[in-house]
C-alpha cells in the first residue's frame, strides 16, 4: 500500500455499524473488570489507532507522548550513568539543553558533530550509548548520511534515534535504513494546523519498545484523547498538504537563490546546498523548510518578518499555513547567523508568497 492510502485507510475502526473515525475517549479511568482500567497504562482507542497509523506508516510499532519533548526527553531517561551521547552541532536548542542539563550533572558526556561529517559519525558509533541524529538539522538545514550512519558498526547496546520532523515519514524512513528509533515531533507536519500538540517515537525492537513504554508509563508524558484525535484526523491529509508545500519550497528556494537581497540560502533541493548530494541519495523529496539569509542586518532581518501579511511571523512549523522568523533572536539560538530567517512553507499559492517576501524584502532594503 501506499504511504499516502495507508494514512488514509488505517487506523479506523472495522466492524460493521463503526463509525469510519475512532471517536476522541476522554477518559482518565474506565469501569472494572475490563481490558482498560488506567488511561496512563493502558491508553484509549484514540491514541492506540494514532499509533497503529503512523507507527505501520514506518514499518514499526509507535508510542505516543504528550510533545515532541516528551518524546526526546522518554529516550534519555534509558541512558545509564556514565553514557557517551552524540549529537548534531547544532540541535533542536531544546534537544541540547536536556543533554547539556544531564551532562553538567555529571549523568553522561556530550559530543556535538556537523551532520555533513558522515566519517565522524560513523565513528562515533563504535564507543557512543546514544547517537542521536536530527536530520534535516534545525535550522541550518544540514542533511546526514543516514544509511551510512545506520550501517555503522556499534558499541553495544548503543542506540541509533534520529530525529526527522522536518522530513516526515513521507519523505525520511530511519526505520528502514536500521536506525534504532524514529522520533517526530506530530505537533508539526503530522498534525499540521498547528492546533495541537503530540510526539512519536517508532521502534522495530520489540525489547526496545517495552522499554520505552515503561519509562512513558512513569514519566507520565502521555497523549491526550482529544490531541490523539486531532493528530490523527491531521495526519490523514499529510501526504497532500506536504506535496504542495514541498512543491512551494522548492520554487521559492530557486527565486531566493537568484535575489540580490538574500546572502545564502540553506535548501536540500538547491545543488547549491552543502549537503545536496546527501539528501539525493535516500530522501523521497527536499521537504519544505527554507533557511536564508538576508543581505544587511539582524535589525533589517527583524524587519522582514515583521513586514508580512500572509506569512505568519510565529515559530514552530509544520502548518498547513507558512510562517518565519529571526532564529538568532529566539533563545538558545543566539550562535545562529545574525541575518538567518527560517521559513515553514505552507500551502499558500506560491505566488502569494512570494509577492509577501518580496514586498518584505523590498520594504526593508
Amino acid at each position: 500500500m501506499h504511504p499516502d492510502t495507508w494514512l488514509i485507510s488505517k487506523g479506523r475502526p472495522t466492524e460493521s455499524g463503526d463509525p469510519l473515525n475512532v471517536a476522541p475517549v476522554m477518559a482518565s479511568s474506565f469501569r472494572l473488570p475490563g481490558d482498560r482500567y488506567y488511561n496512563r497504562i493502558e491508553g484509549t482507542d484514540t491514541q492506540v489507532a494514532f499509533e497503529d497509523l503512523l507507527g505501520g506508516l514506518e514499518g514499526g510499532r509507535a508510542l505516543a507522548f504528550a510533545s515532541g519533548m516528551a518524546a526526546v526527553t522518554n529516550v534519555f531517561s534509558l541512558l545509564p550513568v556514565g553514557a557517551t551521547v552524540v549529537m548534531n552541532d547544532h540541535p533542536y536548542h531544546a534537544t541540547g539543553m536536556i543533554a547539556d542539563a544531564g551532562a553538567e550533572q555529571g549523568r553522561w558526556t556530550v559530543e556535538r558533530l556537523d551532520p555533513a561529517n558522515t566519517d565522524a559519525w560513523i565513528e562515533a558509533c563504535s564507543r557512543a550509548d546514544l547517537v542521536w541524529v536530527e536530520t534535516p538539522a534545525n535550522p541550518l538545514l544540514t542533511v546526514a548520511d543516514l544509511p551510512a550512519i545506520c550501517a555503522a558498526p556499534r558499541k553495544d547496546g548503543c542506540l541509533v534515534a534520529v530525529d526527522g520532523t522536518f522530513a516526515t515519514p513521507l519523505v525520511q524512513r530511519p526505520l528502514e535504513l536500521g536506525a534504532d528509533i524514529s522520533m517526530h515531533s506530530a505537533t508539526k507536519y503530522i498534525g499540521g494546523h498547528s492546533d495541537l500538540m503530540a510526539g512519536l517515537l517508532t521502534v522495530v525492537d520489540d525489547v526496545l519498545y517495552d522499554r520505552l513504554y515503561e519509562a512513558r508509563l512513569l514519566n507520565g508524558a502521555t497523549i491526550g484523547g482529544l490531541e490523539a484525535f486531532l493528530a490523527t484526523r491531521g495526519a490523514r491529509t499529510l501526504a497532500l498538504r506536504l506535496e504542495r508545500a514541498m512543491a512551494n519550497a522548492g520554487e521559492l528556494a530557486t527565486r531566493l537563490e537568484a535575489s540580490e537581497h538574500i546572502v545564502k540560502v540553506r535548501y536540500p533541493g538547491l545543488e547549491s546546498h552543502d549537503t545536496y548530494e546527501n539528501a539525493k541519495k535516500f530522501m523521497n523529496g527536499f521537504g519544505a523548510m527554507i533557511s536564508f539569509e538576508v543581505e544587511g542586518t539582524a535589525e533589517r532581518a527583524t524587519a522582514v518578518v515583521e513586514h508580512s501579511t500572509i506569512i505568519k511571523h510565529a515559530t514552530s512549523l509544520g502548518g498547513i499555513e507558512s510562517t518565519w522568523e529571526r532564529r538568532a533572536a529566539i533563545a538558545g539560538q543566539e550562535d545562529m547567523p545574525p541575518t538567518l530567517i527560517r521559513i515553514s512553507v505552507g500551502c499558500e499559492h506560491v505566488d502569494d508568497l512570494w509577492s509577501d517576501i518580496s514586498e518584505a524584502l523590498d520594504a526593508t532594503a
